[in-house]
């Protein structure tokens, strides 16, 4: 065998790579399995946006390598998007990077910055892959406490304290996930100064911001954001259109640009029919957030009496995609979800995933139909 390269040594498969097999091999064993552990949404995206993807596909250039850049409809259709939901001003020509899902912007931005030795600040608990992307290239995971008496917003005096000087990206993401936690307008201006003061390059990963949220925030909105700051943002959980791969990096053009060197080295361009589905997406009206909102709100009423059947408590005043409920003391996450698959076959996600600062908590996804969490309550 050809021995790995060292960099495998630091990470491992992605959590919800090695438990959803395990899960599809519970099904094929006959297992009725509810699947409340993933945030994929099963609901439709725009019709326009179907439509527009159908229509595209007879275009002249549908097939062939697309701009780098991506279409500039869609960088136009991703400005008007922050201009009239964020209220922030961008340049489709400089200020906006179109990208092939968020997730390879975690990667990209991570690779046009970091050197081996560099350190990076990530939130505990937070999304996984910031850490493992981290690692990964060599640098250095310096992880930041979330706690629920904070609100889940960092202690600003306590990383004070550290030694920052190697540090050189930071990473946020509000609405928070795992907890739902919103940011306050104070947070986003403590952020913006921190990183000044210690020469730090934040992103904010911001896909939940419309979901079960009447008041989504840009950090981009806030004074002296682009010195410090970019955005990713996606349509995967706004629009319900997470296979499509469409997400977007926006903010000052040297970084963009800086990103853009990595990008255009690793993959030929975003599919055109894709691009022209997006489009049409980012120009739906407000009724399609309030009928998109009014779905999770029942669906979250009822994952609230699940979390209380497994006598868990939880924060209603959260958004996004999931309810994060707190176990009883003394139990732990990931032996807790354990047990509900093997006795109830219903798969949710330990808190533990996400970080030390996830024991004690679980998370349940809104991504399935009311009958179906329905089911999962009669179950417990």
């Amino acid at each position: 065998m050809i021995e790995v390269a060292d960099r495998l040594k630091h990470v491992e498969e992605y959590y919800f790579s090695k438990k959803l097999k395990e899960v599809a091999f519970l099904k094929s064993q006959g297992k009725p399995i509810i699947n409340l552990g993933i945030g994929s949404p099963d609901l439709e995206p725009p019709f326009k946006a179907i439509m527009a993807l159908g229509e595209s596909l007879n275009d002249k250039t549908a097939h062939k390598y697309q701009s780098y850049l991506g279409l500039l409809e869609l960088r136009e259709a991703i400005v008007d998007f922050y201009k009239n939901h964020y209220s922030v001003n961008l340049s489709a020509k400089t200020e906006v990077l179109p990208l092939i899902g968020s997730k390879e912007g975690i990667m990209h931005i991570s690779m046009a910055f970091l050197n081996p030795g560099d350190e990076v600040l990530i939130p505990n608990p937070g999304y996984p892959t910031y850490a493992s992307v981290t690692k990964l290239l060599g640098a250095k995971p310096i992880y930041y406490n979330l706690t629920e008496d904070k609100n889940w917003e960092p202690n600003f005096v306590a990383l004070e304290r550290l030694d920052l000087s190697k540090v050189k990206l930071m990473w946020i993401n509000y609405p928070h996930m795992p907890t739902g936690a919103k940011a306050s307008h104070k947070f986003y201006d403590d952020v913006i100064a921190f990183a000044k003061r210690h020469n730090i390059l934040v992103i904010n990963d911001n896909p939940y911001s419309f979901i079960l949220n009447k008041n989504p925030k840009s950090i981009l909105k806030y004074k002296g954001a682009k010195d410090v700051c970019l955005e990713l943002n996606s349509i995967s959980k706004t629009f319900n259109m997470s296979g499509w791969r469409v997400g977007m990096l926006a903010g000052n053009y040297d970084y963009i640009n800086s990103v853009l060197k990595i990008k255009s080295n690793v993959d030929s361009g975003m599919f055109y029919g894709i691009q022209k589905g997006a489009i049409e997406a980012l120009k739906s009206s407000e009724m399609w957030f309030i009928s998109l909102n009014s779905v999770y709100q029942q669906r979250r009423k009822l994952i609230w009496k699940l979390a209380t059947a497994l006598n868990c408590t939880y924060d209603e005043g959260t958004s996004g995609l999931f309810v994060w409920a707190k176990l009883p003391p003394h139990i732990k996450s990931e032996e807790f979800t354990n047990l509900v698959l093997k006795e109830h076959s219903i798969f949710i996600a330990p808190g533990t995933v996400f970080g030390s600062n996830g024991e004690g908590y679980i998370r349940l996804s809104l991504c399935e139909e009311e009958d179906v969490i329905k089911e999962a309550i009669a179950r417990v």
